[in-house]
């Protein structure tokens, strides 16, 4: 049989470029349905997708020669990772593409948070001028809190290094990382030293809903919360009751537990989350500029070179 990948999203035509040299051939169609895909991908070895719908036991199972799924992003949320394994299918993705994206959109809300720069730009666009009422607090001297050490958490810890803070991490399944950039520690010490908490963890069932109101129940200090990781991991519920009771001082949120209209706007939550001047939203695009578009791609391509078929 032929080496036959589909790519179903949008990709930088890096990767399809990339894999015609390694001996592919490449069906580019960023427009085919979900119904269209399952139709024809039994002709395929791989499978190229971003976000569009998810990789799961419907279309592995009338796709007998799909040998691997490239997914053009950091995670693999959107792919059903346990019957990817037991059909013996090879799974391949890219942070290292868009970990500098990340970093640097997550210390972009914390700094619009902590200076009030939404609040100060709504207020003069409407005719206001108030110094004080926007008085921002510095960065420097502030204890960061990473929450899981992975390639988005250490490229935070890194682009952190010039704002002179003290940067803390904690990662359930690493030990021993700690360098110039962050000093590894307990969970224990993540909640009672954080002026910041920042997640960088990957969605699982262990992580769904993880942050809730016992979760920071648990910090000692009011923090500012910034999650550009994945929005199931967090109760927004929590997250606006803790806004209002003080703990949370400002909360950046490019990711969301419901994403995308009309299902957004249909949660309880979502009106109180509008109209609080303490957070920030993005709509999932922390990951996603473009330098991060074509990197991806490029990492994605250089995997492709691994794979055994």
């Amino acid at each position: 049989m032929s080496k036959k990948i589909l790519i179903i999203d949008d990709l930088h035509p890096v990767f399809k470029e990339g894999a015609i040299a390694l001996g592919f051939e490449v069906d580019d169609k960023p427009l085919i349905t979900r119904a269209e895909t399952l139709a024809v991908i039994k002709d395929y070895v791989g499978i190229a997708v971003r976000t569009k719908f998810r990789i799961d036991k419907e279309l592995f199972d009338v796709a007998p020669n799909l040998k691997f799924v490239a997914r053009a992003g950091a995670g693999l949320d959107n792919i059903d990772v346990a019957i990817a394994n037991e059909k013996n299918i090879q799974l391949i993705n890219a942070p290292e593409g868009n970990r500098d994206a990340v970093g640097e959109h997550a210390i972009g809300l914390l700094l619009a948070l902590m200076n009030n720069f939404r609040n100060a730009d709504n207020e003069i666009r409407n005719g206001v001028w108030d110094r004080e009422g926007n008085r921002g607090c510095e960065l420097k001297g502030k204890t960061v809190g990473i929450v899981g050490y992975g390639f988005m958490g250490q490229k935070m810890a890194r682009k952190l290094a010039g704002f002179e803070v003290n940067v803390i991490a904690y990662d359930k399944y690493k030990t021993g990382f700690s360098n110039e950039f962050a000093r590894e520690v307990s969970m224990e010490e993540i909640v009672k030293h954080s002026d910041v908490l920042s997640l960088h963890i990957p969605l699982t069932k262990e992580t769904r809903q993880m942050v809730n109101e016992e979760y920071f129940y648990h910090f000692k200090k009011p923090i500012f919360f910034i999650n550009t990781a994945r929005g199931e991991i967090v109760n927004t519920s929590a997250v606006l009751a803790n806004i209002k009771s003080g703990k949370i001082l400002g909360a950046g949120l490019d990711v969301l537990e419901t994403e995308k209209f009309p299902a957004l706007g249909e949660q309880p939550w979502f009106d109180e989350l509008k109209a609080n001047g303490k957070v920030i939203l993005t709509p999932h695009i922390g990951g996603w500029t473009f330098d991060s578009y074509r990197k991806i791609s490029e990492v994605l391509a250089e995997k492709l070179a691994e794979i055994k078929l």
